[in-house]
């Protein structure tokens, strides 16, 4: 698909720019997963992991995937990329940006859609 919004092509232009953003989705592209792994696996600080990960649910690029209750009655989320690829081009006054959907994190939150209806 070509991205026509313009906040959205922002918003991948400035992934690619920065290195902890890149590890952010590439750590939740395959799996869900919570803050806490995403702080494990990627080495990022606490402080910097929240920041980021609330601005890229914000700018539509992470998405909450499902939300748990641990037994002790704490609830937390677990993220999942939306995007699985862009590539970007560049021509005379005009960027192009092509994005691929995580067919995963969509066809997961159709099967919920739908299985509410068989409970």
């Amino acid at each position: 698909m070509i991205v026509s919004s313009e906040r959205l092509k922002h918003a991948i232009l400035a992934v690619l720019a920065d290195t902890d953003l890149h590890k952010i989705l590439d750590t939740a592209m395959y799996s869900s997963k919570s803050v806490t792994e995403i702080i494990r696996e990627t080495n990022v600080s606490h402080t910097t992991a929240y920041r980021k990960i609330k601005w890229l649910v914000d700018e539509k690029l992470l998405a909450v995937d499902k939300i748990e209750i641990t037994d002790e009655g704490k609830k937390f989320s677990l993220f999942r990329t939306v995007l699985k690829s862009f590539n970007v081009k560049y021509e005379y006054k005009n960027v192009i940006v092509e994005a691929e959907r995580n067919f995963d994190t969509l066809k997961r939150t159709t099967e919920r859609l739908f299985s509410l209806d068989e409970q």
